[in-house]
């Protein structure tokens, strides 16, 4: 395992913290004081409490110093679901929200909304480089770029993923307007009307809407909270069905976190060659991680072309940044006329604002300070719930992404729980969303892609009164 010059007092932090030496609201030695006692750069002390803040250990206070934080230990996890290895309709059953409701009013507090928020878009970088990239193009940006994208864009990206990624030829590279049009040109490249494939286990509300549209049959496959995808029920799946494709979210799944080991992944792949299955990833979330190394994607691992990888930029930039990929292997050609049939180009502007970010330090900078605010939100989402919601609430703890996925205790009407959220001025994302079944109905998602205001924060607390939670 690889170490870090900072752990030579990170660790012993740590171990403090552990031992009770170091109670909830201690303060630390300031960065001076650590860089004069071990002998080691500011930068280095600066890494360290970075990853002591991303692990939950310490809390930094503006223009005060690190703290001990107040961590909160973690509740149980949620109860592993039953799925049937049984091809279904794409039918929902019924007309699903994306939140928690409908007749809410603006003033809100909400936790829906599966992309950076406001004050985590950077929003200078962003407009900085668009301004230069508008100044220098000019009106070669109101013409047609080329079909599948960006010549130039395209080899930085592939230039960024190759660790990650393995090769990535040009020809298979197309570029997309976002991650879900991404997806919707992966399956429909491969299947048809009618045809079955298998879908991950809650699954996130936009792609079940997608294979609707295309009217392709379904099998869920679980995705348990310890261990991820289940492989053994995917391959009881595939000797009792004729699965076309599978679709995965390897990295940091929407909306439990998870996250698959590289032996996960290398299994799941032998599973779909066996039986001669497409696997499309989606690999949205895989530059989020949290701690250590950038997961790798399933598609470094493949040689035969079988698996379609797909990506955007509007969960690590903004929303509104609508500019994905698709890395469609040996279906290159066909992927390649549904995009067209879709529309022939995608934003020039965005395609050279990506390019320029892509070809220089300012993006990977974001994504440090990015994923650090993740971290230290996810804690305090954890701990917020952990204070305030009844005993037998269950939370997966993320590794990485934007997503906290709850399970109330079993006797929780969840009626009464919904309409306390609108009486509060609260929006989490419904369980019932992310499956075609009932098996997610105690369940909500919570999305920590914001900042937790005063106001957010006291939102979740009168929640939690409303309840006579605790």
């Amino acid at each position: 395992m690889k170490t870090y010059k900072f752990q030579v007092f990170t660790a012993a932090i740590e171990e403090n913290i552990r031992n009770g030496a170091f109670r909830p609201g201690h303060k630390l030695p300031s960065v001076r004081e650590i860089k004069a006692q071990y002998r080691i750069s500011i930068t280095t002390v600066q890494s360290g409490y970075e990853y002591l803040m991303i692990s939950g250990w310490v809390e930094s206070i503006p223009k005060s110093g690190y703290y001990v934080s107040h961590r909160m230990e973690m509740p149980a996890r949620p109860s592993r679901t039953r799925h049937r290895p049984v091809a279904r309709d794409a039918v929902f059953r019924s007309n699903l929200a994306l939140t928690t409701s409908l007749r809410m009013g603006k003033k809100i507090s909400e936790f829906n909304v599966a992309a950076p928020g406001d004050l985590l878009i950077p929003q200078k970088m962003l407009l900085r480089t668009l301004q230069q990239v508008i100044r220098e193009q000019g009106a070669g940006l109101l013409r047609y770029y080329p079909p599948d994208g960006s010549p130039q864009l395209k080899e930085k990206i592939i230039q960024r993923a190759a660790p990650d990624h393995a090769l990535i030829r040009p020809e298979e590279l197309i570029i997309t307007d976002g991650a879900l049009q991404a997806l919707y040109i992966a399956l429909a490249t491969v299947c048809t009307a009618g045809d079955i494939i298998a879908l991950e286990s809650p699954c996130v509300f936009s792609v079940l809407e997608v294979v609707r549209v295309l009217k392709l049959k379904v099998v869920e496959i679980p995705v348990d909270p310890a261990t991820g995808f289940d492989m053994d029920f995917f391959d009881k799946v595939c000797r009792k069905n004729k699965v076309k494709a599978v679709v995965v979210t390897p990295n940091f799944h929407n909306p439990t976190g998870s996250l698959m080991t590289d032996a996960q992944k290398i299994k799941l792949l032998a599973i779909a060659l066996q039986y001669d299955i497409t696997l499309i990833e989606n690999d949205i979330y895989g530059d989020l991680y949290f701690l250590g190394q950038r997961p790798a994607a399933i598609k470094k691992f493949d040689d035969s072309g079988q698996v379609i990888t797909c990506s955007s930029y509007a969960k690590t930039l903004a929303p509104g940044i609508r500019l994905g990929w698709l890395s469609a292997g040996k279906y290159a050609g066909q992927a390649e006329q549904v995009k067209f049939a879709l529309g022939s180009t995608v934003s020039p502007l965005y395609q050279e604002t990506i390019s320029r970010l892509l070809g220089g330090t300012a993006y990977e900078r974001h994504l440090r300070s990015l994923r650090v605010k993740l971290a230290k939100n996810m804690f305090f989402a954890i701990n917020l719930i952990a204070t305030h919601f009844p005993e037998g609430t269950g939370i997966i703890q993320p590794s990485g992404g934007y997503n906290l996925w709850i399970k109330m205790p079993d006797a929780t009407d969840m009626n009464n729980f919904y309409q306390q959220c609108e009486a509060t001025g609260i929006r989490f994302t419904p369980g019932s969303t992310f499956s075609f079944t009932d098996a997610y109905d105690q369940c909500f998602r919570l999305v920590i892609a914001d900042v937790f205001s005063p106001q957010r924060t006291e939102a979740i607390r009168r929640l939690g009164q409303r309840l006579n939670f605790r």
